[in-house]
């Protein structure tokens, strides 16, 4: 028998199959997680970006509302996530020239039993898929990459930021 203070998979059942969590007991707290990744580019590629001079439209703002509207999405994309009535998403997009590219930061929050981890994250991921595809045209190399979480606050396993040095 497992010790219950040892950390093992939630979504595992006890005879190994997937299962959801039941949060069905836990309290309701306000939760927020924030997530991070990025698109590196060539610079002439962020340049064009930058100017709004993209065939596709405006990349920055389009790739936004997508990562808004997937972080709503999240239960219908990852199959044992809870559906959340989400309170707030925010997408940030920065031009950083020495990537070359575009970073990515996200926002997820609500109140409720269940953590909002895997919304933020999903946000940072179709935003930073958005971007390659409305520059794919122009810049075939770019890369995603740093899709993480930074920070987690709420719920029963407390608070936590992503430092140089690891979680803090």
């Amino acid at each position: 028998m497992a010790n219950e203070n040892e950390p093992r998979l939630t979504h595992l059942a006890a005879d190994g199959s997937a299962a959801m969590v039941d949060v069905g007991d836990k309290d309701d707290t306000v939760r927020i997680a924030e997530a991070e990744g990025f698109v590196r580019m060539k610079p002439e590629t962020l340049e064009l970006i930058l100017q709004g001079n993209m065939k596709k439209g405006d990349v920055i703002g389009a790739a936004r509302i997508a990562g808004i509207m997937a972080a709503k999405q999240t239960a219908n994309l990852i199959p044992l996530c809870h559906p959340l009535a989400l309170t707030r998403v925010s997408v940030e997009i920065e031009a950083d020239e020495a990537l070359p590219g575009l970073r990515v930061r996200t926002l997820a929050k609500l109140t409720g039993k269940t953590g909002v981890e895997m919304e933020a994250l999903t946000a940072a991921s179709v935003t930073c898929l958005t971007i390659y595809d409305m520059a794919k045209a122009v810049d075939r190399g770019m890369e995603i990459g740093g899709i993480r979480v930074l920070a987690k606050s709420g719920g029963k396993s407390g608070d936590w930021t992503m430092t140089s040095e690891g979680v803090r």
